[in-house]
């Protein structure tokens, strides 16, 4: 019983650090985010499915902004809508993109670093960076995701 309190306070601690931290800045510059993704006709797959991603890595449209390192959509295992940079926060360059696996986390090809996203927070789990995945704001309206830096 103790062990289980002693994961659960380890998982808990670092999101409530990030939480509570107004001043936290990101290695992850702040880049202008806009997306708009209709779940109905362009992305059905990621409604009502959970842990599925889509990557934008490129501008789709001319009013599309992808963030730093381009942009990571997820729907996770409750069936709940978050965004990520693709940049590795270890090694802060838009070249280095972090890829997804199918078990709910992404990993970066440099440095080996794995961060969970099935949560939506995108803490690293192995490796040496402390930073998690710069996130984004998604928000659902009428079946279309909008996704921006706040």
């Amino acid at each position: 019983m103790k062990k289980l309190g002693k994961y659960i306070m380890s998982a808990i601690l670092p999101i409530l650090g990030l939480t509570a931290c107004e001043n936290y800045v990101s290695s992850i510059p702040d880049m202008p985010v806009h997306l708009q993704l209709n779940l109905l006709t362009e992305y059905p797959h990621l409604k009502n499915n959970p842990n599925q991603c889509v990557i934008f890595d490129k501008p789709r449209l001319v009013s599309d902004r992808i963030g730093y390192g381009g942009v990571l959509v997820y729907s996770d295992f409750y069936g709940d809508f978050h965004a990520f940079d693709l940049a590795c926060p270890y090694e802060a360059q838009t070249s280095v993109k972090v890829r997804p696996d199918s078990v709910g986390n992404v990993i970066c090809p440099k440095c080996g670093e794995v961060y969970d996203i099935s949560l939506g927070v995108g803490m690293p789990t192995k490796g040496i960076c402390r930073e998690p995945l710069k996130r984004y704001m998604v928000r659902e309206v009428n079946n279309v995701l909008y996704v921006s830096l706040r």
